[in-house]
């Protein structure tokens, strides 16, 4: 059963409870079949209880095998009250919905509803469709095809949510004609609004007593007002962040604002197209268009090369940027007022006058005279915040970004209020067992913090092992000094080995060398590259193989799981530093260096260990996993920092004998 906030039990009340359910003889095991009794899941579970009894908050970090999702699952639906879980992925989230809270509900035998909540773009939308179908305006024959897939499911899903659709793949350009965004839904103005799947599962939200969204969905909403969440948060008793080490980075991209030359195109497009259908007498609406599009293209185009990442300071003052971001406002503002003098000849072009009016407003914002260095905490848009303002350029658009540099202050803003339980728990949170860096990130100084162990032995499972002769990581050719290095170990291993690059340049070298090499020396191991399929089928051709190699930049460093012997050898090319001209990390930097902070030590070595940590983590999954850990970075061993760094991974027996390396996969 569930209860509300105000029956509550005291503090240290569960501790037998769970004892008796986590126990051997509990009903976690004999309801779960291979569960086992692990004093530090029990340990976890007792702690986040207490949590939940108090209202306070936790943070908790749990070694990989400790069984984290059972460990807050069982205090929550017995006696969490109404509980957020917001996870990493949406495929965690699928995971979480359809297996995990299932086992364990069944498990403890209670009655406790739960719901899922994803995004709008993810559910299928009935005016959306209905106009596509209309339309017909389809560029390939794919699209036709799944376009009559997705009128099929509509008549027989009960959820409208894609991810059931399988035969139609997630990235399919047609999802954007057949779904909503906040600008382009009707709202209560809309035919179908009785059976929208958006308003459907919002409404079971508000009714279930546990609901499971994603960090973008929770994030987006604190930000947008968008998605549901917010109006679950007052009703909330506890809210649980799983995977909770990627929300400093997902808070920052929602609390921050970004403006694309793709979407005032795209309001171009649709306010032209408005503007012919309901009031072609009301205005020249070429005329209204074009000089916005001509603006935008120029802005883009204030950049000749193909990417650029730049901080509104780094821009030359002699850039044709400034005029052009000038211009583009001064004609937006023309086309915001034909608007306002058509928008009630019908509800799209008051619609477009909506978007426009919001769209011009955060291109005021962005504005390069104030830089905004005063700190407001009681500004929960981010506004009053220290941001950085910079540009990124691709090859046909460009994206203003207003980046906060902290999101500690609005975060904390949230948190305020009616009181509640605050969970935070991932596998890598602390350094060293230190967990200052993460808490000072998301605001919360002095929660208590702590660490439950892996119950793997990883002195006797695991070899952590750094090459002699290595160059150092900016040398030229270093990736090739990568590939030398793990070629050996590679075929020791019989393939069954992920190599882990921080950059895309370096994966796609790595493919170049290693196929050659697997040709010429005929080796018969699969090569698996990131981006010649998309991650979950890469994953399954990989344990499918089991003699597979595969390579892979950031998607692969985090939430992968392949237990048993496919996989043996993970191979890190080098520690995974932020790239020193990323405009926000120069700006944080600048800023604590201003306080007498070393921008180094307090934040770009703690974020490396970090994302190292969950790199390293890919290796052993069980207990009864195997495998070698090969760290390419010479830093690991010449810099001073290089203790602090591979004393904060797994216990592994450590190595720098290529030998030694090899004898383990011999050895049992």
């Amino acid at each position: 059963m569930t209860e509300d906030s105000s029956s509550v039990q005291p503090q240290g009340t569960h501790d037998a409870d769970i004892d008796q359910l986590f126990g051997p003889a509990g009903r976690l095991g004999q309801h779960v079949s291979g569960f086992r009794a692990r004093l530090s899941q029990t340990e976890m579970a007792k702690a986040i209880a207490e949590a939940i009894s108090g209202q306070t908050t936790l943070i908790a970090e749990a070694g990989t095998g400790t069984g984290k999702t059972f460990a807050y699952l069982v205090p929550a639906l017995l006696w969490g009250g109404k509980v957020i879980v917001s996870t990493g992925t949406k495929n965690l989230q699928d995971q979480l919905f359809l297996r995990d809270i299932p086992t364990v509900r069944r498990a403890l035998n209670v009655p406790v509803s739960v719901a899922l909540l994803k995004g709008r773009a993810n559910y299928v939308c009935h005016y959306h469709l209905e106009r596509t179908l209309e339309n017909g305006r389809l560029t390939s024959r794919d699209d036709v095809g799944y376009l009559r897939a997705i009128s099929r499911f509509i008549k027989t899903t009960t959820s409208g949510d894609k991810a059931e659709l399988a035969e139609v793949p997630e990235t399919a350009l047609i999802w954007n004609l057949v779904t909503s965004t906040r600008d382009t839904c009707m709202g209560a103005e809309c035919q179908y609004y009785q059976d929208c799947f958006v308003m459907k599962a919002r409404k079971e939200a508000q009714q279930a007593d546990v609901v499971v969204v994603n960090h973008h969905l929770f994030f987006a909403d604190v930000a947008l007002k968008d998605t549901g969440v917010a109006e679950l948060l007052p009703s909330a008793n506890t809210i649980i962040f799983d995977e909770a080490h990627q929300l400093p980075d997902t808070a920052t991209l929602f609390f921050g604002e970004t403006i694309s030359t793709s979407q005032v195109l795209e309001l171009c497009r649709d306010v032209l197209a408005e503007g012919l259908s309901h009031a072609r007498d009301g205005a020249e609406w070429a005329k209204v268009v074009m000089p916005v599009e001509r603006a935008t293209r120029d802005l883009r185009l204030a950049f000749p090369q193909d990417f650029v990442r730049l901080s509104v300071t780094q821009i030359a003052a002699s850039s044709t940027f400034f005029p052009a971001l000038e211009t583009l406002r001064k004609e937006f503002h023309s086309m915001i007022e034909t608007l306002e003098s058509q928008a009630e000849r019908a509800d799209t072009i008051e619609q477009c006058r909506t978007r426009a009016i919001e769209l011009g407003a955060r291109l005021d914002l962005w504005n390069t005279r104030q830089a905004v260095p005063t700190a407001n905490a009681d500004d929960k848009s981010g506004e009053g915040q220290e941001c950085v303002l910079w540009v990124e350029a691709y090859s046909s658009s460009l994206q203003l970004h207003r980046t906060p540099l902290s999101i500690a202050p609005i975060f904390n803003k949230q948190r305020e209020g009616v009181p509640r339980a605050w969970i935070f728990t991932s596998a890598t949170l602390a350094v060293k067992n230190d967990f200052n860096h993460y808490a000072s990130q998301m605001g919360l100084r002095n929660a208590p913090a702590q660490t439950w162990p892996s119950p793997f032995d990883y002195a006797q499972q695991g070899l952590l092992y750094v090459p002699n002769h290595m160059p150092l990581p900016n040398s030229p050719d270093y990736t090739d000094a990568v590939v030398d290095a793990a070629l050996p170990l590679i075929e020791a291993a019989g393939g069954r080995s992920f190599l882990l690059c921080t950059t895309i340049r370096a994966v796609n070298r790595a493919a170049e060398r290693l196929r050659t090499e697997f040709e010429k020396r005929q080796l018969p191991f699969p090569l698996l590259v990131q981006g010649e399929a998309g991650r979950t089928e890469l994953l399954e051709r990989f344990r499918a193989a089991g003699n597979a190699v595969l390579i892979g930049s950031q998607s692969f460093w985090e939430g992968v799981d392949v237990r048993g012997e496919a996989l043996s050898l993970v191979i890190i090319d080098k520690l995974p530093f932020a790239p020193p001209d990323d405009p926000v990390l120069a700006a944080r930097i600048e800023v604590m260096e201003k306080k007498g902070l070393n921008g180094f030590m307090h934040h770009q070595l703690p974020e490396a260990i970090i994302t190292l940590k969950q790199g390293a983590g890919r290796l052993i999954r069980d207990e009864a996993d195997r495998g070698v850990l090969m760290i390419c970075d010479p830093r690991l061993i010449s810099k001073p920092y290089g203790k602090r760094i591979w004393q904060s991974l797994p216990p592994f027996t450590r190595t720098r004998e290529l030998s030694v390396a090899q004898d383990f996969f011999i050895t049992p």
